[in-house]
């Protein structure tokens, strides 16, 4: 198959969607400047939460402000005037997204209220209170070059043993790289493959690569790190679609989605093997007040409601979308 048939089976299923492209968003513009709900983390899930930030009003005002993963070094989440110290780091990730909200919640500060997640990592905040609230289905599978001379057909068994560096010609006909740890996808990533995702694991697997050439870490869902023929690199599908037909900024480069297991990386695909939810993480208590009860508590909450919104950017409807009942374990 060619790679323009490949990157067409990619994102055949969104084609009417795009017909009506939402433009890419970034960090909120419009009025209000500073909103009640700030938003950040996730690369994944940044730009249908931007248009879902844009979407939902409540009394006729935007209530939610969601931040890009990339951008400036530093993000001002409040009025200054009215909440101070509220110029922050860019959080970059699900990880750093969850952390940021943690940071706010401890101190009292008010600068972030919401993290993007695009991984159930409930298990590794114990503590914490928090619900990650799942809103969209999203689904995976590796990326290569158009001109690439690995195989755009693997099984997960084939991707594992890539990836555990076992697989024959690894680190010369496989050369794998995988997002910087705290990324909620490469999170997922791992564990659908049955590895383990930790801070070291390129030193237990040397064959892989989370930073580039200049030694930069790696960022979700970047088609230009695939600078040779023999990459691969886990790639979420909705946002390959979503980079393609401009709803979210071209990054794509010459990357091209492969079939996974036999599945070809169709959009709202429910036969995809990597198949996952994601998710908004709200302070527990929070969500039995307003307007975080109205904005995502159960499926008929405002963010549910926006199915328009969700699949536009590429993402399927969660049938649980809504939910409270993923909540992080105790202290120990």
């Amino acid at each position: 198959m060619s790679s323009k048939r490949t990157a067409a089976v990619a994102i055949a299923a969104i084609a009417t969607a795009a017909l009506a492209a939402i433009p890419a968003g970034a960090d909120p513009v419009g009025a209000p400047t500073y909103r009640e709900i700030v938003v950040v983390g996730s690369d994944t899930t940044q730009t249908v939460m931007n248009g879902l930030a844009d979407a939902i009003t409540i009394n006729g005002v935007k209530v939610m402000g969601s931040y890009d993963a990339r951008g400036s070094a530093t993000i001002t989440t409040k009025d200054p005037a009215v909440t101070p110290n509220c110029t922050i780091n860019r959080p970059g990730s699900s990880g750093a997204g969850v952390t940021a909200l943690i940071t706010a919640t401890d101190s009292g500060s008010g600068c972030v209220q919401v993290a993007r997640s695009s991984s159930n990592t409930a298990a590794n905040n114990p503590g914490r209170n928090l619900t990650y609230v799942p809103f969209a289905v999203d689904a995976m599978t590796y990326a290569v070059r158009s001109d690439s001379t690995v195989s755009k057909k693997l099984t997960t068994a084939q991707l594992k043993s890539i990836y555990n560096c076992t697989a024959p010609g690894v680190g010369t006909n496989f050369k794998p790289l995988l997002p910087q740890f705290g990324s909620g996808s490469r999170d997922f990533f791992l564990k659908s493959l049955g590895l383990p995702n930790t801070a070291d694991f390129t030193t237990q697997f040397p064959c892989v690569k989370d930073t580039d050439a200049n030694g930069a870490p790696i960022q979700e869902h970047v088609g230009t790190y695939l600078t040779d023929t023999k990459h691969l690199l886990a790639y979420s599908i909705a946002v390959y679609a979503s980079q393609v037909y401009g709803q979210a900024p071209a990054a794509q480069g010459k990357a091209v989605l492969a079939s996974l297991n036999g599945v070809s990386p169709t959009i709202l695909n429910t036969g995809s093997s990597f198949k996952r939810d994601v998710y908004n993480v709200v302070s527990t208590p929070k969500l039995a007040q307003a307007p975080y009860n109205s904005l995502f508590v159960g499926p008929g909450s405002l963010v549910c409601q926006r199915t328009d919104v969700i699949t536009q950017y590429g993402f399927g409807i969660a049938p649980n979308c809504g939910d409270t009942s993923i909540v992080t374990p105790p202290a120990s």
